[in-house]
């Protein structure tokens, strides 16, 4: 009996995976987020319900299903950062490098999807978990990075004011999105404003956490 690579396996249940979301993901901006029943998706992916819930725990995680990717993002980029670059270096660089590729982990989502998250309670509570979370994650980012005591407060209260910035400029791709700006006019507009609020986080944080 012939055995299934590894690899050949991982793909395909990577492939079911997105073929699942993507399924979910129309299904939700056609007639709305809670309105689409797990079976709905489970028969638009032909596959069975159960194969859903196995992919996806939380119904949310089929609309948002970059969550990790999301909720790394700030913590990957402090332990990644360059040779003397700070937390708020590196973190700003990265989000000035997230604008000029239009990344949806920024919030570049597009007016269905950015609508669909808008007009669903659950999906805009779940959002607000994941920009906590993702808080969380920089702050044992920078803990680490700064050698900090298990009781000291400094990377926590850096996190909290690096991942406000990073939630308000989020916020601010969505409301453009929904307003009907493009991505190109929403990026000019960030560019400006994204300068402004990491200018005022220079005075406290720019040599906080430099490698």
């Amino acid at each position: 009996m012939s055995v299934e690579p590894t690899g050949l396996r991982e793909a395909k249940k990577q492939e079911t995976r997105q073929l699942i979301s993507d399924h979910a993901t129309r299904l939700f901006m056609q007639q709305g987020f809670e309105a689409t029943t797990i079976a709905e998706i489970a028969t638009a992916a032909r596959v069975a319900k159960k194969t859903v819930t196995n992919y996806f725990a939380r119904k949310e995680d089929l609309a948002l299903d970059y969550h990790e990717a999301f909720t790394n993002s700030l913590a990957t980029t402090v332990t990644e950062r360059l040779d003397g670059e700070s937390a708020l270096t590196a973190l700003r660089r990265a989000f000035d490098a997230a604008l000029e590729a239009r990344d949806p982990v920024a919030g570049f989502a597009g007016p269905a999807f950015s609508r669909m998250i808008a007009e669903s309670p659950t999906l805009t509570a779940r959002l607000r978990e994941l920009h906590d979370q993702r808080e969380q994650n920089l702050a044992q980012a920078l803990a680490s990075a700064t050698d900090a005591a298990p009781d000291d407060i400094a990377p926590r209260a850096a996190a909290a004011q690096l991942a406000a910035a990073h939630c308000l400029l989020f916020t601010r791709i969505q409301e453009l999105t929904l307003a009907g700006h493009d991505n190109d006019a929403i990026a000019a507009t960030l560019t400006a404003e994204a300068a402004h609020v990491f200018d005022q986080l220079e005075p406290v944080l720019a040599d906080y956490a430099t490698r």
